[in-house]
């Protein structure tokens, strides 16, 4: 039986496989964008210093905005993976480890049926965590 862990945040996902007591990282995913700064994310697309207060500014821009859509984007990514390994039968059960907006975010991202595998969530950043330390957080999550 095997069970995916997804241990992600915003910038960066980590696939692995949990076969009896066997973990093993599968795919990595990075997501530059998760990495920008809010600013980084919203420019004025060659505004001049007269126009810099208008519309498409960046001191118009919601504060937040562009960041939660490239998690979301990311979110997205990540789950489509997930529905892709679902569908061909690789994944039985599925553990989503990630910070909670983060969390939040991918649990949105799930199709129905993958949500259903899910056997367990956990509000934390392992995302750069080694391969112990991850190991450790969900071993007693079956």
């Amino acid at each position: 039986m095997t069970t995916y862990i997804v241990v992600a945040d915003a910038a960066r996902a980590r696939i692995f496989t949990r076969d009896a007591l066997t973990v093993t990282e599968k795919e990595s995913l990075v997501h530059a964008e998760g990495r920008l700064h809010e600013g980084d994310l919203v420019t004025d697309r060659g505004a001049d210093v007269s126009e810099s207060m208008g519309p498409g500014s960046r001191s118009s821009y919601p504060e937040g905005i562009a960041s939660k859509h490239e998690a979301k984007v990311f979110a997205k990514q990540i789950a489509d993976r997930l529905y892709q390994a679902r569908v061909e039968n690789r994944m039985e059960k599925l553990i989503l480890v990630a910070p909670p907006k983060f969390l939040g975010l991918l649990r949105d991202e799930l199709d129905n049926s993958t949500r259903k595998l899910v056997l367990h969530t956990l509000s934390k950043d392992l995302s750069k965590a080694p391969l112990e330390e991850i190991k450790e957080a969900v071993s007693d999550l079956r």
